[in-house]
């Protein structure tokens, strides 16, 4: 770092509007936040410095005092003036950039490359347009009626929904929470989940003071057998379930229900991609079969994109907590959106591109034992050896991978869990042949 032999008429570049004396103080505060001058490096006396930079020694202790009063410098007298690095005055390092993935098969996302944006721009323009004033007030807490209506005739005509009220929330974790809390105030203290499941789900209903109950999924869906005695909330993903890929069958829906009403207790349904079905058209909800005992959760995240931050529940009124409600105009454009078809027509689309890239995918991984292929964004491919050694080989070769352990609450069969949803077409051959390579 910079000391006594230091060349200051290098180090210190004099330029830049005002007088010479604030150009000098902008250099020492930059060279010190820099750390180009360390801590406790004396700067020289100002008569040598006024000598080395070619200016009045006035104009180097107005910047000395300047930089003393900042916290900068330190002066003491009969001592030199010092460097002094204390607080915010010395900016942090940066930290490493980190290395991104070439090839992203994690699971979770849409194809963001086809997020509709000439139709949702559209559909903001409509609401800017015609919105009434009042409009742009405070959102409600339950969300718009325009878009609590539109999505309960959706969810009725597409999903099998039955009628009930809709509230618009910031996503499917969102939701989940609230309807948490609300359990939590009427004395439901634990929440039984699928395991595997979506963490993020099960930790944001621990946040909310909720026991977590893993419940074991096999080729049936959620062993509802297995339920511990005592709990009366359920967590379930039962049209595609996250993430086996498996289909709650008819048995275990009539089982759950069953339960429900047993223990008075209260399903969740987190109905998150059930829109993409590739070998036969969805299951119908769970909440069409018994809307008092389900609460139904969807969002775009995985149809249109997660940064929209859009999502819904259809509640049973006794379990219903307030929150806040998205911010209007994405309410209305989202109604807009889906009043004007453009919904419907960027699901058939994006139906049709998923199922070809899952097609490709299946191809490109040859002879590998997968399960979860008929539906969704992602499918699961078992292995016969570590899956954390698999995933940090792949790592090696640039590309991301999810290790189904991720979403156990206890270890289990080998497997990976790879989404395709955001890989780019061109990338399923390469990425497939670099994963092969990962697990040898």
């Amino acid at each position: 770092m910079a000391g006594s032999q230091t060349n200051w008429d290098v180090l210190l570049e004099l330029t830049g509007p005002g007088p010479r004396h604030e150009q000098l103080t902008r250099a020492l505060r930059k060279a010190i936040r820099d750390g180009v001058l360390d801590d406790g490096v004396a700067v020289p006396p100002s008569r040598r410095l006024a000598a080395d930079l070619g200016c009045s020694r006035w104009v180097v202790t107005q910047a000395y005092a300047q930089l003393v009063a900042e916290g900068y410098l330190a002066g003491r007298t009969g001592s030199a003036t010092r460097v002094r690095r204390v607080g915010d005055a010395v900016a942090p390092k940066r930290p490493a950039p980190v290395k991104q993935p070439r090839y992203d098969l994690a699971p979770g996302l849409p194809d963001l490359r086809h997020f509709p944006r000439q139709g949702w721009a559209d559909a903001v323009r409509g609401v800017l347009a015609t919105a009434p004033h009042t409009d742009f007030g405070l959102p409600e807490p339950g969300g718009h009626p325009r878009l609590r209506k539109v999505l309960g005739d959706y969810l009725r005509r597409v999903r099998g929904a039955a009628p009930g009220d809709v509230l618009i929330c910031g996503g499917v974790t969102d939701g989940v929470a609230r309807v948490c809390r609300a359990l939590l105030e009427n004395g439901v203290t634990r929440l039984a989940v699928e395991d595997p499941g979506w963490t993020r789900l099960r930790r944001a209903a621990e946040n909310t003071g909720m026991a977590i109950d893993p419940v074991p999924v096999d080729g049936e869906g959620l062993d509802v057998a297995r339920i511990p005695a005592g709990t009366r909330a359920v967590l379930v993903t039962p049209a595609h379930q996250f993430p086996t890929g498996t289909v709650l069958s008819p048995r275990r829906r009539a089982d759950l229900m069953a339960w429900a009403r047993d223990v008075d207790g209260l399903v969740l349904e987190d109905d998150y991609d059930a829109e993409f079905r590739y070998d036969r058209r969805p299951v119908g909800t769970l909440q069409g079969t018994d809307p008092g005992r389900v609460a139904l959760f969807g969002s775009v995240s995985k149809t249109l994109s997660p940064a929209l931050g859009l999502g819904w529940a259809v509640v049973p009124p006794q379990w219903t907590l307030p929150g806040h409600a998205p911010p209007v105009l994405d309410q209305l454009a989202l109604a807009g959106f889906v009043e004007s078809g453009g919904y419907d027509r960027h699901l058939r689309a994006a139906r049709l591109r998923y199922r070809a890239r899952r097609d490709r995918l299946v191809d490109a991984l040859g002879p590998a034992r997968l399960s979860g292929v008929a539906a969704g964004l992602h499918l699961v491919l078992h292995l016969e050896r570590d899956a954390a050694e698999v995933v940090r080989n792949a790592r090696a070769k640039g590309v991301k991978v999810a290790d189904l352990d991720d979403y156990r609450v206890a270890p289990g069969e080998p497997a990976l869990v790879l989404g395709y949803g955001n890989l780019a077409d061109n990338a399923v051959e390469p990425a497939a042949r670099l994963l092969r390579e990962a697990v040898g």
